[in-house]
């Protein structure tokens, strides 16, 4: 077992999402293979330490390891496919994208040199995954060391998802990120009704408000949602409803009724049924797994 996987499980409790000292740090093991099954996949950066995982998004396909790691751009629900086992079981550290840190990231090494692959075209991917290198294996290390004290989590991990941040500006994808904090791109546009979605308490939808947001016209609206998410408006709201609501039933205990009022559905019916067909299972399942 290496270092990146020896720290990784010594961090993690259990099976499922761990805490960290670090309150932008989550570390996630799985102990056995996990089918392709919905996930709603949060912005920011995932790092492997042990087995692989496949992701659909759309009718693109992804696939990242130790190898690799994986930076989502916006908040994307995907088709997910974990590969693990009790004796190799999958486990990764996922670290939150600070729009206030990647702006001074990306400032300071604008101000400090023009030798960056930045541009201003509208170029960017809602995700990517790029291979590692001895330097961003290095800042993980030193990162996973530190998670072990809180002291040390508050003081110096701040330096390291900083200098993590740098290294993937460094990448070949950074126009990725560049784009999400310039203005007027597509994506940036689309973020604004993404957190305007993500943001409301029942996560209710008016179009028409999403595109004003946005700047766009309902129909450029339209079009530039579903090539930024892979799904339009409408579905990605029906996505994030019933992954608020699977939450609420596993970590909330909610009975089915009061969770299906809380993420905006008048019918306790029409809930059970889209759920069922999102995820395999009705929701009443969760209500029995107490």
């Amino acid at each position: 077992m290496n270092q990146v996987v020896k720290l990784m499980d010594n961090l993690t409790e259990r099976d499922g999402l761990n805490t960290t000292h670090h309150s932008s740090i989550k570390l996630y093991k799985a102990s056995t293979y996990m089918p392709p099954m919905p996930l709603l996949y949060q912005q920011g950066i995932i790092i492997v330490g042990q087995g692989k995982k496949v992701i659909h998004v759309g009718d693109k396909t992804y696939r990242y390891d130790p190898n690799s790691y994986l930076v989502v751009t916006v908040p994307l629900p995907a088709q997910c496919e974990t590969y693990g086992s009790k004796d190799e079981p999958f486990i990764c550290m996922s670290i939150d994208i600070d729009m206030t840190l990647l702006n001074a990231v990306i400032d300071s090494m604008i101000d400090k040199s023009s030798d960056n692959n930045f541009n201003t075209n509208d170029n960017y991917q809602s995700l990517f995954v790029t291979d590692t290198d001895e330097y961003f294996n290095d800042a993980v290390l030193r990162l996973l060391s530190c998670l072990r004290s809180e002291v040390e989590s508050e003081i110096i991990a701040p330096g390291i998802i900083k200098e993590i941040v740098y290294r993937i500006m460094c990448s070949k994808n950074a126009p990725s990120l560049y784009a999400l904090t310039a203005k007027h791109t597509t994506i940036s546009r689309i973020d604004k009704s993404l957190r305007q979605i993500h943001n409301s308490s029942d996560i209710s939808i008016n179009v028409e408000q999403l595109a004003n947001l946005s700047h766009m016209s309902i129909s450029g609206f339209h079009r530039a949602f579903k090539e930024v998410t892979s799904c339009s408006p409408i579905q990605y709201v029906k996505k994030v409803r019933l992954n608020k609501a699977k939450n609420l039933l596993i970590n909330e205990k909610l009975k089915v009724n009061v969770v299906a009022r809380n993420v905006g559905y008048e019918s306790v019916t029409q809930f059970s049924r889209e759920f069922k067909r999102y995820y395999g299972f009705p929701p009443s399942d969760l209500n029995s797994v107490r």
